[in-house]
């Protein structure tokens, strides 16, 4: 079973879901915005991905930073405080990081 997080009205999620649905590929949905992420999880992510992976530093939370985070601590804070600014969809299965973004090509290969 997979498990996708993101926020649902980004348009790179949207994109994700949809090609997901086509190819009957189920999951369960993980909103960060409503159900939140804990310091567990993102401590979780960390072990497998380093936090400038895990930071979306193309989008507009990001941007509107006045200070941003230059370690692995301060990212975590942030992303506690602001979940819109990690990198979506994260797709995990079995406590595993398998996608991390929107590629079709990459999702063909891993989803496959």
């Amino acid at each position: 079973m997979y498990t996708l997080y993101a926020i649902p009205n980004c348009d790179t999620v949207k994109k994700a879901r949809v090609w997901l649905a086509d190819q009957g590929i189920t999951y369960q949905f993980h909103d960060y915005k409503k159900q939140g992420v804990s310091r567990e999880i993102i401590e979780h992510w960390l072990t497998q991905k380093s936090w400038e992976d895990l930071v979306n530093k193309a989008g507009t939370t990001w941007k509107k930073l006045e200070e941003k985070p230059t370690d692995e601590a301060s990212a975590v804070v942030l992303m506690l405080e602001k979940p819109s600014v990690i990198r979506r969809p994260l797709i995990e299965s079995n406590g595993k990081i398998v996608a991390l973004g929107f590629k079709p090509d990459e999702y063909e290969k891993t989803f496959k």
